[in-house]
């Protein structure tokens, strides 16, 4: 469980397949920190650690994975937001992030806004997820608040602080990202379609 408030970026230092799998090595300023086992959010994508040596650390994406996120696309220097579980007792300051990418999505348009940024993304409908105005999604891992929410397409605006500590400053018109809709909006779009 994660708040989609990041901690750090990594960078990815190696990418190895191994039939369908990806072994997927990072290196981060939090690896000292980390252990065996531990689940880390990267853009989203809940994955455990499964070795480290020095500042990288590695996790293993299976073809599940590969399939509903754009891990697959990832390439040897590309920067990653990162954020390690939440602990019990915390406070929840995003919202709460399970890090099991529902699709993948498209930016479509970027727009500065004196001195935040509004990006809008397109997603395929036909998936049964949606988007709540004002409720809460998650963008690569990140937590954001939706506005102009329509039937397949969704804005955010990110503050300084968002942009500089994510991976968001490096998105261009069509980069492919994870989305992880809320689990209210989740159990609305499943009543709905199971109305119809």
């Amino acid at each position: 469980m994660f708040t989609g408030i990041i901690e750090t970026l990594g960078k990815v230092h190696e990418i190895k397949k191994d039939q369908n799998n990806l072994h997927i090595t990072v290196d981060s300023s939090i690896t000292n920190e980390l252990k065996i086992d531990q689940s880390v959010s990267h853009n989203g994508i809940c994955l455990t650690v499964v070795a480290i040596k020095d500042s990288l650390y590695t996790v293993t994406a299976i073809d599940e994975t590969i399939l509903k996120t754009n891990i697959g696309d990832w390439k040897t220097g590309d920067i990653v937001n990162l954020e390690r579980g939440m602990k019990l007792g915390d406070r929840l300051d995003g919202h709460i992030v399970q890090g099991h990418v529902d699709q993948t999505g498209t930016c479509i348009k970027i727009e500065e806004a004196n001195g935040s940024w509004n990006y809008t993304f397109e997603y395929d409908k036909n998936q049964n997820n949606i988007t709540i105005e004002k409720g809460s999604i998650t963008v690569n891992g990140v937590s954001l608040t939706v506005v102009n929410s329509k039937t397949n397409e969704f804005s955010v605006s990110i503050i300084p602080y968002t942009y500089e500590h994510t991976n968001f400053k490096d998105f261009k018109v069509g980069t492919k990202i994870n989305l992880e809709f809320d689990v209210v909006g989740k159990y609305i779009s499943r009543l709905y379609s199971i109305n119809k």
